[in-house]
């Protein structure tokens, strides 16, 4: 008997009160911030996509600090970038693989 292949996700998301116009933030340390107003059809989307962020992360194409985000190799200055554009390559992957316009 063939038995399918067992999928577990255990990502820790925690429901947050976070800044106006943030829905959800995906963590170095693997969780998921969720902002807790969202209703819940709309959480569901904002955890996938936040999940795209994770999965870019462990593959080594995406990384952050206080003043920069890393993608594949290169420094972008948070300072000047509106963070969440959907024309920013690490978003722009994750809006395409989650179809959320």
């Amino acid at each position: 008997m063939r038995m399918g292949k067992l999928s577990m996700d255990n990502t820790p998301i925690y429901q947050l009160d976070l800044e106006d116009g943030i829905m959800g933030q995906a963590n170095r340390n693997g969780s998921i911030a969720l902002n807790s107003n969202l209703d819940p059809n709309t959480q569901k989307d904002v955890i996938k996509h936040e999940k795209i962020h994770l999965n870019q992360m462990s593959r080594g194409d995406l990384d952050y600090d206080d003043k920069y985000v890393y993608w594949k190799g290169k420094k972008h200055p948070r300072s000047s970038m509106d963070e969440g554009n959907k024309k920013l390559p690490w978003e722009k992957e994750a809006y395409n693989k989650t179809n959320k316009k």
